[in-house]
């Protein structure tokens, strides 16, 4: 493309942004098409397209989720723990206190009694005993009640990691968690004291981005709408808006912002750090049906505003033409006017 084109293809993309009166006042600030007459050019038809406006807004790449682990069990020290980012699954050890391990299983309930026989029923139980189902413990009914069947399970599975069966698990042997567990940071060294507070935080392994939107592009956006997220080196991935704040906040003067969380529907690489910086491309407007062009077809008219140049045959000729939305992606800029331009006609675009 010449350089005098690119000037015009910039100018037509503010176009769509600026409106009515940025659309009259770059309409002078191009050279008219009379003068560049000179620029090696071939010929692109004028199509019926549907269009789509992009924007991209920063995002922070990381993980869902952020709960801290409480170790419900007596007093002791803290004599091993998995470095940050080590992810921790169901029936796994996640932590030792006194040398004794801390497993990890599934759930939303704290530990806050012993399990074993005779206990009172209450729904610890029963996420204990679907816990010890999906670890592939059978011959119990998942009813919320510790019984002789649930105390064999117990028991199977303290075999299973090497230790003395006694079919029950003392306070403290066990955490739950809401999911697979990714460790985000250690809160107590190894040595340190633990009583009754947090020994860990962990997040879920499922990667997110986080965006801080401006209110005012909040329509441009709803949960359950289509994304992309370029993320470092280019590389585009699918993406779904999983969450849209409403609560707006301000910080450092800048304008009010909402929260807004996006699932990656893509693999992403391994080896990109949490927190990394990343770029969502959301949709901005939408045109179904409408007259388009190339991009780089538009020109300054001597008289002001745009035209394309119409080309029959040998003959050609200047249309004016007042460019709407444009497509990025596509080259394309929807193209209104009263001069008669029509679809399959061929305009003037640079030679490549």
């Amino acid at each position: 493309m010449t350089r005098r084109r690119t000037a015009l293809v910039a100018g037509a993309v503010a176009v769509a942004a600026g409106g009515v009166g940025g659309w009259r006042w770059l309409a002078g600030s191009g050279r008219a098409a009379s003068e560049q007459s000179g620029d090696p050019v071939d010929t692109a038809p004028v199509v019926r397209a549907d269009l789509t406006a992009r924007e991209q807004v920063p995002g922070t790449l990381g993980y869902a989720g952020d709960w801290p682990i409480v170790h419900s069990g007596p007093p002791g020290v803290l004599t091993a723990a998995p470095p940050p980012s080590t992810v921790v699954r169901r029936g796994q050890r996640l932590y030792e206190v006194d040398g004794a391990p801390v497993w990890l299983l599934l759930g939303n309930r704290p530990v806050w009694r012993e399990f074993r026989s005779g206990m009172p029923p209450g729904e610890d139980v029963r996420q204990l005993e679907a816990n010890l189902v999906a670890l592939g413990l059978g011959g119990l009914t998942v009813d919320g009640r510790f019984t002789a069947a649930t105390a064999d399970a117990v028991s199977d599975w303290q075999r299973r990691l090497g230790l003395t069966r006694t079919g029950r698990l003392p306070l403290g042997s066990v955490v739950f968690a809401p999911e697979p567990v990714r460790v985000v940071e250690v809160l107590v060294p190894i040595g340190g004291r633990i009583s009754g507070g947090p020994v860990l935080r962990g997040s879920s392994t499922r990667q997110v981005v986080t965006v801080a939107l401006p209110t005012s592009r909040q329509g441009q956006v709803r949960t359950g709408g289509a994304v992309e997220v370029a993320l470092p080196g280019g590389r585009l991935v699918p993406a779904t808006v999983a969450d849209v704040g409403r609560v707006a906040m301000q910080s450092d003067g800048g304008p009010p912002t909402i929260a807004v969380t996006v699932t990656l529907d893509g693999a992403v690489p391994g080896d990109l750090l949490d927190q990394a910086p990343v770029q969502v491309t959301v949709t901005t407007a939408r045109r179904t049906g409408v007259l388009a062009v190339p991009l780089t077809a538009l020109l300054a008219a001597a008289a002001g505003g745009y035209q394309v140049v119409v080309v029959d045959g040998t003959a050609r000729r200047g249309v004016p033409v007042r460019p709407g939305l444009v497509d990025e992606r596509a080259g394309l800029v929807e193209v209104t006017g009263d001069s008669g331009l029509t679809e399959g006609m061929r305009v003037e675009v640079p030679r490549r």
